[in-house]
This record gives C-alpha cells, sequence and structure tokens, in this order.
C-alpha cells in the first residue's frame, strides 16, 4: 500500500518548503454565546501564508475530538465574518465548521492557495484568481499541481490539531463540500492521522467535474488516465477508511460504483454512506446530517 500512496504523491509533485513551514501565529481571538474562535497566520510556503480560523466548543471535552473543513477561505464554512459580523449569506446552509462545532467538535479551516500563492487586486470572490494564482505555481514550480498544493496546505491544517493540547489527535475527521470535498477525499486518503471522511459533491469520476482544470491536475490528468489510476484506486490507499459521500449534481448513482471499486470495502460494509438527495449542488440540512452522524460514529464515539 505504501507504493501505490507514493504513486499518487509523485504525480501530484512535491512542495518547496520554507524554514518555518508549517509555523502558526495566534493574531486573533473571538467569542460567540456557543464558541469561541482563534485566527491565525500559518506559513504555507516560502515567503506565503495562509490564514486560518479554529473553532472551539463552549461546552466540550478536554481533548476534544476534531474535523478539519478546508474550502475557499475559513469565514464561509462559518457563515459569518467574526470580526466584522458580516453575514456571508452565500454560504447559508452549507456552514459546516459551525455546524460541527455546535456539535461538539473543535474545527479548523484556511484560505484555498487562490487567496494566498499570488497577491492580487482581485476581489475574493474572483474566480479568475484560480487560474492565475495556477499559472504562477506552474511558472514557479512545473512539476507541482494545484491538487498538490491544496493537499499539502491541508495537511498543514491537520499539523496543527495534532499539536494542540485541546485536540484529541487520535479522534480527526476531515469534512468538506465542492471544492473542500476534493481537499478533504485527497487529504483524508492520504493522510494516516485522520480518520474518516466526509465529501459532498464533489465529483469522485475523472467525468464528473473538472479535474482537468489548472489548479487541480491540469495537464498531469491525461498521464493518470493512461496509467489507469482513478479515485477508486486512492480511496484503496486509505486501507478501508470509514468514507461518507453525499451526492446531489456532479456525483450521482456512478459515484456509487467507484466507492465499491475501492478495496478493502464490500457492498454491505458500514464504513461506506453513500447518500443521494439528487437536489443540485448544495446538499440539504438533512443529507448533511446524515454525513455529520456518520463522523460522530467513527471520530466521536471511537472508543
Amino acid at each position: 500500500m505504501h507504493e501505490e500512496k507514493q504513486k499518487w504523491l509523485d504525480a501530484m509533485g512535491s512542495i518547496p518548503k520554507s524554514r518555518n513551514y508549517g509555523k502558526a501565529t495566534l493574531i486573533n481571538s473571538f467569542l460567540f454565546e456557543d464558541f469561541h474562535g482563534e485566527i491565525y497566520v500559518q506559513e504555507n510556503g516560502c515567503g506565503t501564508n495562509q490564514r486560518v480560523i479554529m473553532l472551539f466548543p463552549k461546552e466540550m471535552q478536554k481533548p476534544a475530538p476534531a474535523i478539519a473543513v478546508p474550502f475557499y477561505f475559513p469565514e464561509a464554512m462559518l457563515g459569518s465574518d467574526p470580526i466584522s459580523g458580516e453575514t456571508l449569506d452565500t454560504y447559508r446552509g452549507i456552514e459546516m465548521m459551525l455546524h460541527l462545532t455546535r456539535r461538539g467538535y473543535v474545527t479548523i479551516s484556511a484560505e484555498a492557495f487562490h487567496l494566498t500563492y499570488i497577491k492580487s487586486e482581485k476581489s475574493r470572490g474572483d474566480f479568475t484568481r484560480w487560474q492565475d494564482a495556477a499559472d504562477e505555481l506552474k511558472r514557479d514550480h512545473p512539476e507541482y499541481t494545484g491538487i498538490g498544493k491544496l493537499f499539502y496546505d491541508t495537511e498543514l491544517l491537520i499539523d496543527m490539531l495534532c499539536a494542540d493540547s485541546r485536540v484529541d489527535s487520535a479522534r480527526i475527521g476531515i469534512a468538506g463540500h465542492s471544492l473542500g470535498g476534493k481537499m478533504a477525499f485527497y487529504t483524508g486518503c492520504l493522510d494516516d492521522r485522520i480518520g474518516a471522511i466526509l465529501a459532498s459533491d464533489f465529483g469522485i469520476g475523472w467525468n464528473q467535474t473538472n479535474w482537468q482544470d489548472d489548479w487541480y491536475w491540469g495537464g498531469k490528468l491525461e498521464h493518470l488516465i493512461s496509467k489507469d489510476m482513478d479515485h477508486a484506486e486512492l480511496l484503496s490507499v486509505a486501507s478501508a477508511k470509514p468514507f461518507c459521500l453525499i451526492a446531489g449534481k456532479y456525483d450521482d448513482e456512478i459515484s456509487k460504483n467507484v466507492m465499491l471499486q475501492a478495496s478493502g470495502y464490500d457492498a454491505e460494509d458500514d464504513r461506506l454512506l453513500f447518500v443521494n438527495h439528487a437536489t443540485g449542488h448544495r446538499p440539504p440540512m438533512w443529507a448533511l446530517d446524515m454525513g455529520y452522524n456518520f463522523l460522530d460514529k467513527w471520530i466521536r464515539n471511537k472508543l
């Protein structure tokens, strides 16, 4: 299995690391009625940093189980800007950090590399920033990939959780929607410290979503396909780790077949959960609750 894992890591490319790579500095904190939060700046490359938010339930176990929630930027997964008080209505209903913190988890999220790798006057919501950042990354490191950058930046969040005495490092999961689902799936499959994966509508098949874009695999995707590398194989690398896939638009019944092709599982295996709400890209709350219950089973209630 080590060789299979290394094959995927080699395909993504190695990341150039700075002397203080991964160092996190606390810059602010805030208090809500039922949880409090901390804001960090974490070095994630040579001269680059990602802004990180950690949330802690008001009443929590010590040490507590934790869930990493990668996405475009952390406030989206909180549903508001905790400093300015601005409500982010675009993300209403999918603010996984907020949901999971209220379930008793420590949660963590950060900015993705379209906001951290380049300086830009474009707004945070301008999606052309993705191509700009991917182009700059390719110029700097031709053998590196966008998906590799997303994976290694997400691993830094797991590093922070494992280094925090308030977190039970034996009970760490990962959850994400859309882009965050891609990040959750890759990091969950390749990082042994993660005990369970929840991913929502990220398009597990190569043809189901935009894996060919430069901020994911770019031109390397054709090489992967020629080598018969697919996400059933990547899930196999996770050694039958509990995995819940919420389908809605980009994932569908075909996605379930991909899951079942992974080695180590069978059709009735309770380590696999497939939830197809079939109502579009945004999951309804009942579907998210099924995913959260899955995390409770494999992370919070882990003996």
